[in-house]
């Protein structure tokens, strides 16, 4: 089975509330996740967060330490996502790619619908 390696910028701001964006095309369009992308090669986890941040949010980000990788199974393929905590560094952000975003604290992560990697990375983050 062929992987997919991407990663995911679990973004927290000076209150402790976390960056939702929602999917605004493909298959997984309307799901919620936390902003990032795949993995080019010859990049490394970091150089491809904060590419994919400028990219689908014209921001720039400080990436922080690695919170998890998570495997997970879809019929033809295997995600392997590395999550990592992100510290906004821009005063704003633009929506490029997503169709909407939330700032969510702890208790908030179960209002929206999470697409499948990322409802597990929230349930860890739960943990925190």
């Amino acid at each position: 089975m062929k992987t997919i390696d991407v990663v995911a910028a679990v973004i927290q701001n000076e209150d402790g509330l976390f960056l939702a964006t929602q999917k605004g095309y493909g298959p997984f369009k309307g799901g919620w996740e936390f902003p990032g992308g795949k993995i080019e090669q010859n990049e490394t986890c970091k150089q491809a967060l904060v590419r994919e941040i400028k990219e689908e949010l014209d921001a720039l980000i400080e990436v922080k330490e690695l919170i998890d990788t998570i495997q997970v199974d879809y019929p033809d393929y295997r995600v392997s996502l590395n999550c990592y905590l992100c510290k906004l560094l821009s005063d704003k952000i633009v929506l490029r790619e997503a169709s909407d975003s939330k700032w969510l604290s702890k208790d908030q992560l179960d209002s929206v619908d999470w697409l499948k990697a990322d409802s597990i990375l929230v349930e860890k983050l739960k943990e925190l």
